[in-house]
């Protein structure tokens, strides 16, 4: 139950603080609130829990066990497990699960976007591609992509993750092989495609893992030191790509070709290793000790309850949750996000060739973007964190990608403040779009809520790619007048669907707090006993 009053202390506070006051009330964890439950000595009782329980939703067939009812005893997870050291626990996750995580993301993204520094050691010469024919190959990564999103998940429901995902993971190695062994346009477009078919499932399966493991108040730090691993891909592949380059003509291959070859062959020696190192779920984690599983259970049923995950999804439902407005405004957070990322992912070694360096030089100077991209994201995901707050830390970064576009549209003659604007455009982008997907997933709550959410936002958010790959043609260079401003455009529809988002949260938490204090409840969001998704009437958005 949220704290009595906290709607009439928000309205009473201005500004930044009332925004940020507003969202810690409402973000308290169930401990919290069974805490001061005790403190005024009111009876507890298992359907209230229930209630405020959120639930981020599971694989079918897979539950948390509870040994100990912490609901039934109003026990924290702590008091029933004193002598274990939470933080060492959690380092142990970190260093077992997410570095694995992050691997195996940064080994896919680099599959996806080294075609970009391929195309500088001669790729479109030998294959002999013309006109829009590089664009064309670089669009179909994205068909399969989201098509078969959904069916990719269903499979790793069949299979234990580790299983699924390593053996996804030596696909797109081998196909990474083959796409340097191609002669043709044709087999590139070919490569391109399997290519979209063996990764479709990565990013999504990644965010569950972490789902599984982690509390909603741990999630931002991890799921962006998750997704800023693309920043280290770029400037690892622009490093590596400058370095491979210079094999050109070792056994008859040319260097864009021993890109592929070498980067893919990495790719599967690593996926070889998670197979035996990436973990599924908690209890069948060897190398954490039978209490620090149930610990670990424990700790994540406390902050999310029970999950909706046996009740049958029916089109029905799908359609209820997609006639959330809140829902749609969310896959268009992402497009706005995704069009400029995909642009600056696929053409930045393109860009900085412009300037007038080399290739070589080219592939050095495209790295420290991606680096300091990679600072500036893990450094506000701390802070969206410590403030238990996301909607300043979207715009805000939004806001200097959008001052970066702007000076690559309207400067031509300065090459220090283009490569500067660079650098801006990458920090905004990549430090946003992990607070974006966070912000929106972790405010969907139950199994189909979470299930057709987040697939509608992948899906739809990466119709950026497809429109991506053209803003940037060959014929707009140097200037590429038409590409930086459609990623203005994007960037602002982002900010725009972001204010949409953050005043449909605000609104619906402030009539729930009013239903509250009316002691009844808004018969908006009930329409059984007991809601076990963001419907529930005791449930509050994040802001």
């Amino acid at each position: 139950m949220v704290p009595r009053g906290a709607a009439r202390l928000t309205r009473g506070i201005h500004g930044l603080p009332a925004i940020l006051k507003y969202s810690e009330l409402h973000d308290q964890p169930i401990l919290s609130r069974m805490e001061s439950r005790e403190q005024l000595k009111e009876p507890l009782s298992t359907d209230s829990v229930e209630a405020e329980a959120l639930s981020i939703g599971d694989v079918e067939g897979h539950t948390f066990s509870d040994p100990v009812d912490s609901e039934k005893t109003g026990t924290s997870y702590r008091a029933r497990f004193p002598q274990i050291d939470e933080a060492k626990v959690l380092r142990k996750i970190d260093i077992r699960l997410i570095s694995a995580l992050c691997i195996m993301y940064l080994l896919a993204f680099l599959d996806r976007v080294n075609i970009s520094n391929a195309v500088l050691f001669g790729l479109k010469a030998d294959l002999k591609l013309v006109g829009n024919q590089y664009n064309t190959a670089l669009v179909v990564f994205f068909v399969p992509y989201i098509v078969f999103e959904i069916p990719s998940n269903m499979m790793l429901k069949r299979f234990r993750p580790h299983v699924w995902l390593s053996f996804c993971m030596c696909l797109f190695g081998i196909v990474s092989i083959c796409t340097g062994l191609t002669q043709n346009f044709s087999g590139l477009v070919a490569t391109r495609f399997f290519l979209g078919v063996v990764e479709t499932g990565m990013y999504p399966a990644c965010f569950y893992m972490i789902a599984m493991w982690y509390r909603r108040a741990e999630a931002q730090k991890r799921f962006t030191a998750l997704v800023s691993t693309t920043s280290l891909a770029g400037g690892f592949g622009g490093l590596l790509a400058s370095g491979i380059g210079k094999m050109a003509g070792l056994r008859g291959y040319a260097g864009w070709r021993w890109v592929f070859i070498l980067e893919g062959t990495l790719t599967c020696v690593i996926s070889a290793l998670l197979f035996f190192l990436l973990s599924d779920f908690p209890e069948e984690a060897n190398w954490l000790t039978a209490e620090e599983k149930e610990f670990v259970k424990a700790r994540l049923q406390e902050d999310v309850g029970r999950s909706g995950r046996h009740d049958p999804l029916t089109p029905r439902r799908i359609l209820q949750v997609l006639g959330d407005y809140k829902v749609i405004v969310g896959g268009f957070m992402n497009l706005g996000l995704l069009v400029p990322s995909y642009s600056y992912a696929y053409f930045a070694p393109t860009i900085i060739q412009g300037f007038g360096h080399s290739s070589i030089r080219s592939q050095l100077l495209s790295v420290p973007p991606w680096a300091c991209a990679f600072v500036v994201a893990n450094f506000f995901a701390a802070m969206s964190d410590f403030f238990r707050h996301r909607f300043l830390f979207v715009v805000i970064p939004l806001a200097l990608a959008l001052a970066g576009f702007v000076i690559l549209l309207v400067v031509h003659d300065n090459t220090k403040l283009q490569y500067a604007a660079l650098y801006m455009a990458a920090m905004g982008m990549f430090t946003a779009m992990p607070v974006v997907n966070c912000w929106y997933s972790t405010n969907l709550s139950g199994h189909h809520q979470r299930a057709v959410g987040t697939a509608w936002q992948v899906s739809f958010g990466n119709i950026g790619g497809i429109i991506a790959v053209y803003m940037f043609l060959a014929k707009d260079a140097p200037r590429y007048t038409t590409g930086y401003s459609v990623c203005i455009g994007f960037i602002c529809l982002a900010v725009v669907s972001a204010c949409i988002y953050l005043c449909g949260i605000m609104l619906e938490n402030r009539a729930r707090d009013r239903a509250q204090e009316a002691g009844g409840s808004d018969d908006r969001f009930l329409s059984e006993k007991r809601r076990t998704d963001d419907l529930d009437p005791s449930y509050r958005y994040m802001l």
